[in-house]
């Protein structure tokens, strides 16, 4: 009867939901921007032709239920020593009109227990609300996408209360927020035992524009075995006994749906970083094999059981791994020595959006666009992962003339654009740029002799600045050129930029 129920949801939806309809929203963490080397990612480094909506994570609330900037200096440009994020982003629909930028408050970090007592009382829900549609009316946000990380779990307050508390702060948020012709979406739990705790699906899809469904983290270094961040089926490591009680990616589409949630306001969530895991046997390497802890972390978002994409794939280039398929699960994984990562790659992307094309979902969510090959580093072109999501979906969002100074690729819907003096002043010490022009260089030749193999290497004119060299398809070697930021200098011992006083210096 369940699977009765799902065709005909999905053959209704079909009716009314073209593929101009899909929607890409991609999330950005803006803590991106610390990150060290090709790691850093600003708002600049944003194509904004590759997404429908973008949404800013995080800000957060304090006791009162008062919405709050979790990073002023970033996010904030009151004064001269600010960042301005805010503007810098919601800026970006000045390159494309047909962007809606949206404000995210919650997140993992912000966890549960002041979301809880805000829910509870409606005095400090017309605090939030009030506060955040303040917020985003003077930076000119499109929206509030509500992460409350989560209703009845974890350090909650008020319990089983949440859930109907959450169902009324998302119909008071409605209600307000549509008077101002404002976006309400929600980020949610995934399986079904979970969400079970957290919403009553049919009142919290009532009240939004979407639900976005995040369907990761389904198993990772927690356990005590392997298993795939996001499965899209069982693994070939599962028992066959109780499918419909697997973490998986199906699982959690069809409850959500069998749950209430109209598949036009549903959002299926993708990774862009993989699960790792330390192996308590190197020769038991399967999926489900014994594990005792997490792996190894990437170089720049350097999280223990963490990995980006734009980071495995480049240790995938240049260190040997075993690489394998799950044919069941659709997901590939690998491993090294006691090193063993559950990731997505291009085709496993691709077979989620096909998935979800298969029940006309509203379209893909993104965790999150600052772990995506922004830079292009392992041979598929920059931002591979999401170009494959809109390949997947068969759209194609340029659709208004660009600003001036602005060149959209007819090929690939990517942008590049001449920043302002003034943009460019303020952003120069702070921003990775890239450049792939060939000049010479000291003792003769130019940069395209640079490279000997993949990898960093030094620039042999400036101490401030470094290649990493990369395979093209015809197997020559491409240096590309990054600024280090600020004052700091190349360090080709730990492979970052460093202190100059730290730094041998010869150039």
């Amino acid at each position: 009867m369940g699977f009765i129920l799902l065709l005909v949801l999905s053959f209704c939806a079909s009716a009314v939901l073209a593929n101009n309809d899909k929607v890409v929203v991609c999330y950005y963490g803006t803590w991106a921007t610390y990150r060290w080397g090709v790691g850093k990612f600003d708002v600049e480094d944003i194509d904004p032709f590759l997404c429908t909506h973008l949404v800013y994570s995080f800000i957060g609330i304090d006791a009162q239920g008062t919405a709050v900037s979790l990073d002023p200096h970033l996010d904030l440009g009151d004064v001269s020593w600010t960042r301005d994020n805010f503007r810098k982003f919601t800026s970006l629909k000045d390159k494309n009109p047909n962007l809606k930028t949206l404000l995210a408050v919650g997140g993992w970090n912000e966890a549960s227990a002041k979301y809880s007592v805000m829910a509870a009382n409606p005095n400090y829900r017309q605090n939030f609300i009030q506060s955040s549609l303040a917020m985003i009316q003077e930076h000119n946000f499109d929206g509030l996408d509500v992460d409350w990380e989560y209703p009845n779990r974890r350090d909650t307050v008020h319990g089983s209360a949440d859930i109907d508390n959450f169902s009324t702060l998302l119909k008071e948020l409605r209600e307000e927020f549509d008077k101002h012709d404002l976006m309400v979406t929600v980020a949610v739990s995934a399986v079904e035992e979970r969400a079970l705790l957290s919403y009553d699906v049919p009142a919290v899809a009532k009240y939004v524009d979407y639900v976005g469904v995040m369907a990761y983290d389904m198993y990772g270094p927690w356990d005590p075995v392997t298993g795939h961040n996001a499965p899209l089926h069982r693994s070939e490591g599962d028992s066959t006994e109780n499918e419909a009680a697997l973490y998986t990616v199906e699982n959690a589409i069809k409850f959500w749906l069998k749950a209430g949630c109209p598949p036009e306001k549903l959002v299926m969530g993708v990774p862009f970083y993989g699960r790792t895991f330390t192996l308590s046997d190197t020769n038991a390497n399967t999926p489900r094999s014994s594990a005792i802890g997490a792996g190894l972390a990437g170089p720049y978002t350097a999280t223990s059981g963490f990995i980006g994409y734009n980071e495995f794939c480049y240790l995938l280039k240049t260190e040997s791994w075993t690489v394998r398929t799950d044919q069941l699960a659709k997901v590939p994984y690998a491993f090294r020595a006691s090193n063993w990562v559950s990731y997505d790659d291009v085709e496993s992307i691709t077979t989620k959006v096909e998935y979800a094309n298969s029940f006309n979902l509203r379209g893909i969510m993104l965790w999150s666009i600052e772990t995506d090959d922004f830079h292009g580093l392992c041979g598929e072109g920059t931002f591979p992962l999401l170009k494959a999501i809109n390949k997947a979906l068969s759209i194609d969002y340029v659709t208004s003339t660009p600003t001036p100074g602005t060149t959209v690729s007819s090929s690939s819907s990517t942008s590049t654009s001449e920043a302002s003096s003034s943009e460019s002043s303020s952003s120069s010490s702070s921003s990775t740029t890239t450049t792939t022009t060939t000049t010479p260089i000291p003792g003769g030749g130019s940069e395209s002799s640079l490279c000997k193999e993949i990898g960093y290497i030094p620039d042999p004119a400036d101490c401030s600045s470094y290649y990493v060299c990369i395979e093209q398809v015809d197997n020559s070697l491409l240096p590309i050129k990054f600024q280090c930021p600020g004052r700091l200098y190349w360090d080709q011992t730990y492979l970052n930029c460093n202190y100059d006083y730290l730094v041998e210096c010869n150039a």
